[in-house]
């Protein structure tokens, strides 16, 4: 089964779709969008790095993401305005990693696979790994769900309660950091916060729970994987984008029945 090209990229946009949704109903929580964005953005100087250095692109996209968010997180409150801080390094690593690539002599890039994903030419391994992320991601989450629920509503509260919020943030910034990684292949390093962000949005107004919106969220993202795949098979459409397309339609589906007094 697993030797159509077709069924592997169901499977790939199935499996980030899975992971990136729950997580992303705390990005959009916390407002994390531009964090997110951030952190995606360092991952294509991980790519470059893992090329130069002949390793694993899933271990250098993980360990630059990681890098990224845990010095973001370092730095925060120290001076610098967040959205400051977040756009001084983003684009900074977006722009040295796009130099390194062009540095790196004997071997050639499709650097738009990168940039807006390939998923059409995942391999066996590919979905192993992104398989693999994206339960290490849920179990994560469904691990810590309550703590960070209540990090995410009052740190205050989370400290009355023996939880450290620190903690729990840095629990969403190695969960972010994977779902980056894993998600370079199926929608490339410019589009992985959206595959983040709308299927949350879209989810919120059908909601009334966290749990009720991360499991809405996580069906929008999945239908949006697979419908995507399908619409660009037909109409020979880029797959990445076409997957985000779906999502934003989801997204205005919902905001229209919201307007209309269906939805909350």
């Amino acid at each position: 089964m697993l030797d159509d090209f077709l069924i592997r990229a169901a499977l790939a946009g199935l499996g980030v779709a899975l992971a990136a949704a729950p997580l992303g109903c705390f990005v959009v929580w916390r407002r994390m969008a531009y964090f997110g964005d951030a952190t995606a953005h360092a991952s294509i100087l991980g790519v470059a790095l893992a090329l130069g250095f002949s390793v694993s692109v899933f271990a250098g996209a993980l360990g630059v993401a990681l890098l990224m968010a845990l010095t973001v997180s370092a730095l925060s409150g120290r001076g610098y305005a967040m959205d400051t801080l977040l756009g001084v390094l983003a684009h900074s690593a977006l722009a040295f990693g796009l130099v390194a690539v062009a540095l790196i002599d004997g071997i050639r890039i499709d650097l738009m696979a990168y940039l807006f994903g390939d998923i059409l030419t995942v391999s066996r391994t590919d979905l192993a790994v992104i398989w693999g992320g994206s339960a290490l991601v849920l179990g994560g989450l469904a691990w810590r769900w309550q703590a960070l629920l209540t990090a995410t509503l009052s740190p205050d509260l989370a400290h009355a309660s023996g939880i450290d919020p620190k903690r729990e943030q840095l629990v969403l910034t190695v969960a972010l950091a994977v779902v980056v990684a894993v998600a370079i292949k199926v929608v490339g390093v410019l589009l992985i916060a959206a595959l983040l962000i709308i299927p949350a949005a879209a989810a919120r107004p059908l909601a009334n729970t966290p749990e009720r919106m991360a499991g809405i969220a996580a069906g929008i993202a999945a239908s949006s994987a697979l419908l995507g795949v399908w619409l660009s098979y037909l109409q020979d459409t880029p797959t990445g984008p076409t997957i985000v397309c779906c999502a934003a339609a989801a997204f205005a589906f919902t905001s229209v029945l919201k307007a209309v007094g269906v939805a909350r």
